[in-house]
């Protein structure tokens, strides 16, 4: 049996230690995937942005067609009383969810009005890295004709985690993913800039992706800090003929990239001066 690290989970008004048995063969997520989840950080005191990360579990769920029975400031208590439950010096990962709980006559079409909720919680150490090597993806990010691409939806994993896998066999730590026209989208795992001249370029959020809390706060804060940050199409050799890389998401903030297949970047200043950025919003 797998070992978890330390964990809690808010269900149905009660908290249940470990990874308890929540979903049933008839659940409707468990047969047909119609599950949402956000994902905040709870580390060295602060929970930067975790309200934004409410919000949006609540659109998300919209997304498919379940109806969110929370409403924001109920989903940030519980998160705050669940946070107090571990003793405050790992770094936790915070977890709402939405799921469809029944799959009634077995149909397709989740039942908007049987949504289950919960929150987990659980410690899981921030990454250090000095910067990662990513490689090319064969597959391609969904459009919104095809994929919930809007929400933060579990069914679009298992296409990250292909592309992750790939490229992982050929010896890389991620994958940078394209979109079906071929413009730069982001990696397996997180949203990605590069940047050229002293100037920041990161892939226009064109329905394809999601557009991250952590980008969005890491653009704000490289602009009030007198950079200039271009949202636009992006190609692959864009990024080969960069001077630096980064990426930003949730779950290790900010990291640099310091291989791209063949080409190799040396961890940029920028990177450096947005992680120092991003700490230092996070403490105000």
């Amino acid at each position: 049996m797998a070992e978890f690290s330390k964990t809690w989970t808010w269900y149905k008004g009660e908290w249940l230690e470990g990874n308890p048995p929540i979903l049933g063969p008839r659940s409707h997520a468990f047969w047909l995937g119609s599950s949402v989840f956000d994902g905040g950080r709870a580390f060295e005191g602060v929970t930067p942005d975790l309200d934004l990360h409410c919000e949006r579990v609540n659109r998300s769920a919209l997304s498919l067609n379940l109806n969110p029975t929370r409403k924001t400031g109920e989903i940030l208590d519980i998160c705050h009383e669940g946070i107090a439950k571990f003793d405050g010096e790992t770094a936790l990962y915070v977890r709402p969810m939405y799921w469809g709980e029944l799959d009634g006559h077995a149909t397709v079409a989740p039942d908007p009005d049987a949504t289950g909720f919960c929150v987990t919680i659980f410690e899981a150490p921030m990454l250090a890295t000095s910067g990662i090597s990513i490689s090319l993806s064969p597959f391609r990010r969904p459009t919104q004709e095809c994929m919930p691409v809007d929400a933060k939806a579990g069914c679009l994993y298992p296409n990250n985690a292909r592309a992750l896998m790939e490229a992982k066999e050929r010896g890389f730590d991620n994958a940078l993913v394209l979109d079906m026209l071929g413009h730069v989208a982001e990696l397996g795992t997180a949203n990605v800039f590069m940047v050229k001249d002293g100037v920041v370029h990161t892939p226009y959020p064109n329905g394809t992706f999601l557009n991250g809390i952590t980008r969005q706060r890491v653009i704000s804060l490289l602009k009030a800090d007198g950079y200039d940050v271009h949202e636009h199409s992006l190609s692959y050799q864009d990024c080969l003929d960069a001077d630096e890389m980064f990426s930003t998401g949730n779950y290790s903030k900010v990291t640099p990239i310091v291989r791209l297949d063949d080409r190799n970047f040396q961890r940029g200043p920028v990177a450096d001066r947005v992680r120092e950025l991003y700490w230092d919003f996070a403490h105000s």
